[in-house]
């Protein structure tokens, strides 16, 4: 991320030796984590918000392209007229009458008829 050397980190390690002291660093060096700590939570949380702004964006452009090629769609096929009249069914025209459905003879009044 800071492209520091490993020549110039040995350099901070010893100014903030000196600076510091040998019996305080390792306080220092945990505050310190604790803050990159932080730091990186909140860069963490402002990269999550972005991309879902970004998501909702796209979203957003997606559902606009969906509904102006729905629109697009139906005007080049506009639904058959009949299709309400008919049922969803059937769309064909062809509709004829219902097939008329008779129960089966019982096989008594089968008997029956043979006699």
């Amino acid at each position: 991320m800071f492209d520091i050397a490993s020549s110039e980190l040995m350099l901070v390690v010893l100014v903030a030796l000196l600076v510091i002291g040998p019996k305080d660093l390792p306080r220092v060096l945990r505050v310190v984590g604790k803050w990159v700590g932080k730091a990186r939570g909140v860069a963490a949380h402002f990269r999550s918000g972005f991309d879902e702004m970004i998501r909702q964006s796209e979203l957003e452009e997606l559902e606009k392209k969906w509904k102006s090629e729905n629109e697009r769609i139906m005007r080049e096929h506009p639904a058959d007229p009949r299709a309400d009249v008919l049922g969803d069914d059937d769309i064909s025209g062809e509709a004829g009458p219902p097939a008329e459905q008779t129960a089966p003879e019982s096989p008594s009044a089968e008997m029956a008829s043979k006699i």
